[in-house]
């Protein structure tokens, strides 16, 4: 069964939470996102251009009223997805990566537009507070992925990455982020510690996670603006990150554990921050 939604008189353009990084109107990323939580949230941003929504009779049933406000046109770019087409299981597999876990819906979309270090460093200022996490090229999605699940739950300003050896905005990273990747930036740079001098000009006060480090995240001040800086599992941070950094703290683990999944010292760290302000 398939069924050509037909959308609604175009409305006025949202302001834009971020423009353009100067590397062109579009992030990189693949078109196609699934999962009900990663489309629902892509559905509800209003800087995404979505084209074609492939959903279950079953899952928009289980959606429910949330999914056919946003199928509307109330949210999104122009009035909202352009097409909605009810077909099965197999269907939407056919479009997606092999094994992907879709649940029964993949919406077809632009990338979102990037925000470049300079911007974020602007609304920082403006706002006076707030925590960016700093990633050393942690390059596995699932785990940027949930960092941004957690930066967005905490309310972090963005999740910074290398240009290189750090994943691009595809649908497994997307997926892994359960939305988060429609509410936090995803900022990169060329030089991580550059980057860093330029946050610090700005104000934040950067915090790297060291599990050799003298002192425990507790008992470190976080108030302000602050960069949680973490490093790949194993490496760490490279040396000039780490030298780049104002203050080195770890988390206090019980003997025999020498460090945590990267995401889950994130979620930590973020935690230990939000407390505080």
């Amino acid at each position: 069964m398939r069924h050509k939604h037909q959308k609604p008189h175009p409305k006025k353009r949202p302001p834009r939470r971020r423009s353009g990084s100067g590397k062109g109107p579009k992030g990189k990323g693949v078109p196609w996102l699934y999962g009900t939580h990663t489309v629902l949230a892509a559905l509800a941003n209003p800087e995404r251009r979505c084209h074609r929504l492939l959903v279950t009779p079953e899952a928009r049933s289980n959606m429910g009223p949330r999914l056919e406000e946003l199928i509307a046109g109330n949210t999104g770019i122009d009035g909202g997805v352009d097409s909605v087409e009810e077909t099965t299981r197999a269907g939407i597999s056919k479009v997606l990566p092999e094994g992907a876990v879709h649940q029964g819906v993949a919406l077809n979309a632009d990338p979102l537009p990037e925000m470049s270090l300079a911007e974020l460093c602007g609304e920082a200022k403006l706002a006076g507070n707030g925590v960016a996490v700093i990633l050393d090229q942690v390059s596995d999605p699932h785990n940027v992925g949930a960092m941004l699940r957690t930066a967005a739950a905490f309310g972090a300003l963005a999740v910074i990455v290398t240009e290189r050896h750090a994943p691009e905005a595809t649908a497994t990273l997307a997926k892994a982020a359960s939305g988060g990747l429609e509410k936090v930036p995803l900022v990169r740079v060329g030089n991580l510690s550059r980057a860093m001098k330029e946050l610090k000009d700005s104000g934040f006060w950067c915090v790297g996670l060291d599990s050799q480090a003298a002192q425990s995240l507790a008992e470190t001040p976080m108030k302000g603006l602050v960069g949680l800086v973490l490093g790949a599992e194993g490496r760490g941070l490279r040396r000039l990150v780490h030298e780049s950094c104002d203050l080195m703290a770890h988390i206090p683990l019980q003997s025999g554990m020498e460090s945590l999944n990267v995401s889950n010292a994130a979620a930590i760290a973020l935690y230990e921050y939000s407390r505080r302000s």
